[in-house]
């Protein structure tokens, strides 16, 4: 198949489930954890799970940049803007994110901060290039996918000697996070997050490649399969993992081979390393502390990191009270279990991350999802 239609044919769809159904052991319960928010809302886009059998379970993932971006964080970008003077760039997904103060980017912008959407690390490096007299901070987040674009403007900056750029790097590592999960106690101790495999990310593994998964295959013993986002794609991706498990086998397996290699993007990987080194700990909202799970830039490239240019000092802040984000981004509870779900929090007005970009959890089962836990009721009337 070369069109994407052909990935969203409906009749192949049934046909992939009518043949989940028959392979999965009836006996048993399976759970996946799509790791990646993409698939999660593939997942409640394409109503995958009604073409699921009952016994193959889905579990969200933390898998969405936004979602896992902690409150200190943005609150460092809030500071950079409105006392410090910067112009602070950022992806859009980031503007909404709830912050310290009840406030966010967007509205730390409304309050007077000179905070702009970006749609790349290159358009943060021109408004540097365009206002030479102002400090510009690009506010970079995101997982491997999008990290070199961002070793890209650094090393241009570099290489152009531009004096008033820097980066507030906030990038963090797949792998990392998934061996957190197989070693927290819900997965390990409790067993309240059974996890039998998981579906790789798509695009973060077109950086990495599917290699370094193979660890989790090897010293875990659970597999997985990496896959593209279309609805065809994850529902071979399970079909895949459901054999697998039956079959006792734990492998990394590629069904986005159409993007992906086992080396991955070599010449990304270089450049990476060049600018960036692993940070010794990260704090991820929902996951807390996880070491090595993040990037820094290289003192090579001092003069380019807001952190270090700035002299800001990072402070943890605990998210609302009654917020589930937590629990969701570690699999322990779904969006309806939050009380807040759908009520105080919905997209317009976001309480916790997962609500605000469209592949977090909450977002995607708000908007495809959410009628299918409400329990009818019936009332009789008479006449």
């Amino acid at each position: 198949m070369k069109y994407i239609d052909e990935f969203r044919d409906g009749d192949l769809a049934r046909k992939i489930g009518e043949r989940l159904r028959a392979e999965a052991d009836p006996a048993r319960r399976y759970s996946f954890m799509e790791f990646c928010g993409g698939h999660t809302h593939a997942i409640s886009r394409y109503g995958i799970t009604e073409l699921l059998p009952p016994n193959v379970r889905m579990v969200h993932g933390p898998g969405c940049p936004v979602c896992v971006l902690p409150i200190g964080r943005i609150d460092l970008a809030i500071n950079l803007a409105l006392q410090r003077g910067a112009i602070v760039c950022t992806y859009g997904d980031t503007m909404r994110v709830p912050a310290s103060d009840a406030l966010s980017l967007m509205k730390a912008k409304a309050r007077g901060g000179d905070i702009r959407m970006v749609y790349s690390a290159a358009d943060a490096l021109q408004l540097a290039r365009a206002n030479p007299g102002r400090e510009v901070v690009f506010f970079a987040i995101g997982f491997e996918t999008t990290t070199p674009p961002t070793a890209l403007v650094i090393a241009q900056a570099a290489k152009e000697d531009i004096p008033n750029f820097s980066v507030l790097c906030c990038h963090v590592l797949t792998p990392s996070a998934i061996t957190h999960i197989l070693q927290s106690p819900e997965v390990r101790e409790y067993g309240t997050v059974p996890i039998d495999g998981f579906v790789g990310p798509a695009h973060v593994s077109i950086v990495i490649g599917s290699q370094p998964y193979e660890h989790f295959a090897r010293e875990y013993r659970k597999p997985v399969v990496i896959a593209g986002f279309e609805p065809l794609d994850v529902m071979q991706a399970v079909l895949m993992l459901v054999r697998q498990v039956n079959e006792g086998r734990a492998e990394v397996e590629n069904e986005f081979s159409r993007a992906v290699t086992r080396e991955g993007n070599l010449a990304a990987q270089k450049l990476v390393g060049e600018v960036f080194e692993l940070r010794p700990r990260f704090e991820w909202r929902g996951l807390g502390e996880v070491p090595y799970s993040a990037l820094r830039i290289r003192p090579a490239f001092a003069k380019f990191d807001a952190e270090r240019r700035f002299g800001l000092a990072y402070t943890p802040v605990p998210d609302n009270k009654a917020c589930e984000c937590g629990a969701i981004l570690r699999g322990v509870k779904r969006p309806t279990d939050c009380k807040i779900f759908g009520t105080v929090c919905t997209p317009e007005n976001p309480v916790g991350s997962c609500m605000v970009s469209s592949e977090g959890a909450c977002a995607a089962h708000y908007s495809y999802g959410r009628f299918r836990d409400i329990p009818v009721v019936t009332t009789e009337v008479s006449l």
